[in-house]
Order: structure tokens, then C-alpha cells, then sequence
């Protein structure tokens, strides 16, 4: 867990927020040990802005990683406060991966809260909804 948070810390530079001035970090871990980092990544065109959590998934996804590899995802934000994933990122990390995969909340203070992916999103649409 201390690897994973030094590696979100370090991974917040990376963030593009220059409209909300709220940078967000995401370590995504595989079972087998490799890592995927993601942050933020905003437009003028607000629509078009991207989510930590989704970046690390997208990355991971785009690189041949299924849900079946995913051990967990951290989200870190520099505040004393927890902050849990958006609505949007609640749904694709709902699909993208196992209901029982960690989803580890990380405030600045070092303080962590751990939850299982479906109960994040217990209701999530899924493709057994289509």
C-alpha cells in the first residue's frame, strides 16, 4: 500500500487541471505487480476532460489488461479529506473491473479507506442490462 501511495504522490504533477485546480491520481496494480498510473487530464471544452481513475484503466485496457488482472485501484487527491471517484468513473470501474477488486481512497494526511468495487456502484448497468 505505502508503494502504491508513494507512486499516486509522486504521479500528481502529471495532473492537467488548470480550470479546476483539483489535481487526482490513480495507481491502478495488477495481480501480477505491474502498475498503471493515471490523473486528471482537463479541457477548456469541459466535456472533453478526463478522470484519474479512467485514465489508468484506459491505459491498462489499451495494453491488453482485462478485469481479471486488476488487484485494485488507488485514488489520491493533496487533501486532508477522502475523495471517492465520480459517478463516471464508479461506472466504468464497475465494468472494467471485478466486483471484489480494492478500491483504496488516499488522503494527504497518509490515511486510507478501502472498499469493494461493487459497493461503490451497487446498482451499475452492466451488459447484463442490455
Amino acid at each position: 500500500m505505502e508503494k502504491l501511495l508513494a507512486l499516486a504522490i509522486e504521479n500528481l504533477k502529471n495532473s492537467y487541471s488548470p480550470y479546476s485546480h483539483f489535481p487526482v491520481s490513480a495507481v491502478l496494480e495488477l495481480k501480477n505487480g505491474r502498475i498503471y498510473k493515471g490523473v486528471n487530464i482537463e479541457n477548456a471544452a469541459y466535456g472533453l476532460a478526463n478522470c484519474a481513475e479512467r485514465s489508468a484503466l484506459f491505459a491498462a485496457y489499451s495494453d491488453g489488461v482485462r478485469k481479471t488482472d486488476i488487484r485494485r485501484i488507488l485514488v489520491y487527491t493533496d487533501h486532508d479529506y477522502f475523495v471517492s471517484p465520480c459517478g463516471s468513473c464508479r461506472q466504468v470501474i464497475r465494468e472494467l473491473m471485478e466486483n471484489d477488486a480494492e478500491v483504496i481512497l488516499a488522503n494527504n494526511k497518509g490515511e486510507t479507506q478501502t472498499y469493494k468495487n461493487v459497493d461503490l456502484l451497487p446498482f451499475g448497468f452492466s451488459e447484463a442490462d442490455l
